[in-house]
């Protein structure tokens, strides 16, 4: 028998023209024990699924019914955690927990009250530090006392809403593998909201899709035995089939970023910061050692004494290339790629690009970054034509505006040219942040976790569009990036630093895969996981601020490259 079940179930939200049908149709049975995950993009309605299980939301035709009696309401059977931790900021993690035992269990001994409370904090591995207050707490700890509370209420089914989108890849990891743990004790009937198709296939018995028109695929049943284990999915061939399967689905249906270009590129040429006098002799740019870091160096001071965050960066790449630098949280990949921004000031050493050495900010060289920094007040043409007008001084006002356009209609966003900045969601407010980097025709791009804010179905929308535009111009680019799949995806090599302080190159891995790159293409790759390992490799032997004894040697590829 079922627990919970979707009986033809619509759920819309406006009147009138207004009104937007988002969720439609939606048959769906979840078996007792069973562990579920709803995997779809942003907007496609999941967090609506999930008030209707919860009692938050009525549907506005058909039944949500939880063992056979239609859900009128919230309540205690189902525990909900949410993707923001909603704690009590005055209280401590016991007494946020204590909440919770207090509302199903009122009539319980002070003693009996605490053995409960100390049961479940010692569940999500806080029992050190019970007696803090949230502002105390990283965001890791704080989703771990939202985990206990909904555990403390005893509730037959466990309803999690995207409880990790909010967290670093890291501890997003981590507290996936701690809630694995946890369902595994008891077998709770567990229903997961995510947007991560590793997080679903590790976590889950089924996956359901939510296609973008608010129906339901149909579901994919995940037979990898159990317990299973993060390390050893990157060699299991049930994982990597279901992974391309999910994928595929997904980028199918959702993925709508690819853009068929109307506009044409005018044929102007852009003035970069050039001095008058070597701007001749430099037409032609040089192809080799294009972008040269010699022996970089930042050190800021402290009142310890000086600490030295990265040393003897040293990395020579050719025209062209796209390289991905990645590593653990602190190991200084956004110091480097704002040194070579001119943001930063370098401590020793030298950045060369094309021959002249880094010195101050320049639209040669142009940033995205994780937030793009648009102007609210103006539009996503007025935030593009900013740089285009500095950089484009001789074309005519036509030509610089061809030039906004294009990029602006590249990126996806051809419609929503004239809409203001402060109406974009996040992941439109990023494409006009990466139109604006390439309409200024820069030497160097550079990238610093440009999709690190959005959830990852968007992300790949936005890495689709950045290979489709930097296809077109091949400009040589660095991307920080704590993404293991975008990075393989994305470069030519990818550079991995060690753990900071003293962050440095640890490895060098060439990416010899064919471009264009698709992600669906790279999951099919008979190399693609073997270049997976090893990066994951290199991260898993500086997890937790590990610094191995030995300082790293460069690899071949490194010394190659010089």
């Amino acid at each position: 028998m079922s627990i919970l079940s979707f009986s033809d179930v619509s759920k819309g939200f406006g009147e009138g023209t207004h009104r937007a049908e988002v969720l439609k149709g939606i048959n769906l049975e979840i078996e007792e024990g069973e562990f579920v995950a709803i995997l779809g993009f942003s907007g496609t309605g999941k967090s609506t699924l999930m008030n209707l299980i919860a009692g938050l939301e009525m549907p506005d035709s058909g039944e949500v019914a939880f063992k056979g009696a239609p859900i009128a309401g919230p309540g205690p059977e189902r525990g909900l955690v949410f993707q923001s931790y909603s704690l009590m900021p005055w209280l401590t993690v016991g007494g946020n927990v204590g909440l919770a035992v207090d509302a199903v269990f009122p009539k319980l001994s002070k003693a009996e009250r605490q053995a409960k409370i100390d049961h479940y904090v010692g569940m999500v591995g806080l029992s050190h530090a019970v007696s803090r207050r949230p502002a105390e707490l990283s965001g890791g700890m704080r989703q771990r006392v939202a985990v206990a509370r909904a555990l403390a209420m005893n509730p037959e089914v466990l309803l999690l809403d995207e409880p990790l989108s909010a967290l670093d890849a890291l501890t997003r990891a981590n507290l996936a593998d701690e809630i694995l743990e946890i369902w595994e004790q008891d077998k709770k009937t567990c229903i997961l909201i995510t947007n991560d198709v590793d997080e679903a296939t590790l976590l889950a018995d089924r996956i359901i899709p939510l296609n973008p028109d608010g129906t339901l695929a149909d579901p994919v049943a995940v037979t990898i035995p159990r317990p299973r284990d993060r390390g050893a999915m990157n060699h299991d061939e049930t994982f990597k089939a279901l992974r391309a399967q999910v994928t595929k689905y997904l980028m199918d249906v959702g993925v709508a970023a690819k853009v068929e270009g109307s506009r044409l590129l005018p044929n102007v040429t852009p003035i970069h910061g050039v001095p008058a006098a070597v701007a001749k002799a430099q037409e032609g740019m040089i192809e080799e050692r294009f972008l040269d870091f010699s022996q970089l160096h930042k050190v800021y001071p402290t009142p310890k004494g000086p600490l030295t965050v990265v040393e003897d960066f040293d990395l020579k790449i050719n025209k062209g290339e796209f390289i991905s630098l990645i590593g653990h949280s602190g190991c200084g990949k956004s110091t480097v790629l704002t040194m070579a921004a001119g943001l930063n000031d370098i401590s020793k050493g030298a950045i060369k690009l094309d021959g002249r050495h880094v010195q101050g900010a320049d639209p040669e060289r142009a940033v995205v970054f994780q937030s793009p920094n648009l102007f609210p007040w103006l539009t996503a043409k007025e935030n593009v034509s900013i740089g285009v007008d500095r950089v484009y001084p001789t074309a005519s006002m036509a030509e610089r505006q061809d030039v906004v356009e294009y990029y602006l209609e590249r990126v996806g966003l051809a419609d929503s040219m004239d809409k203001q900045a402060a109406s974009l969601s996040n992941g439109m407010k990023q494409r006009v942040g990466i139109a604006r980097a390439f309409a200024l025709s820069p030497k160097l791009l550079l990238l610093d976790e440009p999709f690190g804010m959005l959830d990852s179905l968007t992300r790949w929308e936005l890495q689709e569009v950045l290979m489709e535009v930097w296809s077109r111009t091949k400009v040589t680019a660095i991307c920080v990036t704590h993404d293991v799949d975008e990075a393989i995806l994305l470069a030519d090599r990818v550079v991995m630093m060690t753990n900071g302080p003293q962050a440095t190159i640890g490895k060098i891995v060439d990416v010899d895969l064919p471009r264009p790159r698709t992600r669906k293409a790279l999951l099919e790759h008979p190399d693609y996981y073997s270049y997976r390992q090893d990066v994951l490799d290199f991260l898993e032997e500086y997890e937790h601020g590990a610094k191995p004894r030995s300082k790293p040697t460069p690899a071949p590829e490194a010394v190659a490259a010089e």
